[in-house]
Formats: C-alpha cells, structure tokens, sequence
C-alpha cells in the first residue's frame, strides 16, 4: 500500500480558491489511481475526481465539474485537487486516496489519507 498525507485545507470565502496537495511515499506512485473524496457532516464520503495513472484522463463528479481541476506530478509522487469558484456546499473534509484500477467508488480505493478541511464561508 502507498501512505498519503493530504494538504492546503483551509477557510475560505465564497468564490475564492483553494489548492489541495495529496503527498505519497513509496516507488509506486504512477501504477495508482488517484482519487479525491470529500465527507460534509452526517454526509456520506462522495466522490470528487479522479484521474488516471499518467495524468491522461480525468473524471470529476457533476458538482463540480468546470471548477475542480485534478491533476498528478508522478515525478514528485504528488496528485492536486485545485478549486476554483469554491461555495458553501464544498465545505467537507477532503481525502485522497489511491487504487490499483481505474474507477470511482470508494471500494476501489485501498489507500487512503487522514484528509483536510475545507470550510467556504457565505
């Protein structure tokens, strides 16, 4: 398994940005799948994006799409989740995770980190 250590959480107001990093040990960063997963309070962890092992292709939950972009550095075995036009219901706890093939339900993800807080004020 690779270890995953989540960062960039933060308060931010209403239309503002933030930029997630997700940072993995191990030699094996590329062969993952990444994915980042949020959980809001009393929520069920959702999906947020995913992207594939070279970076090539990307898919995002509808919620976000058009102001989420994920992308990966596999040459500093890093994966990004920046968020741009960022509301109130963006607000949770956000996970990064790792899997072995390409899909987007949490049970295809093995790895997990401890996630960070994103709070967007109103």
């Amino acid at each position: 398994q690779v270890q995953l250590v989540e960062s960039g959480g933060g308060l931010v107001q209403a239309g503002g940005s933030l930029r997630l990093s997700c940072a993995a040990s191990g030699r094996a960063f590329s062969r993952y799948v990444m994915g980042w997963f949020r959980q809001a309070p009393g929520k069920e962890r959702e999906f947020v994006a995913a992207i594939n092992w070279t970076g090539g292709f990307t898919t995002y939950a509808d919620p976000v799409k058009g102001r989420f972009t994920i992308s990966r550095d596999n040459a500093k075995n890093t994966v990004y989740l920046q968020m741009n036009s960022l509301k109130p219901e963006d607000t949770a706890v956000y996970f990064c995770a790792a899997g072995a093939r390409w899909a987007v339900g949490r049970e295809d993800f093995g790895s997990w980190g401890q996630g960070t807080q994103v709070t967007v004020s109103s």
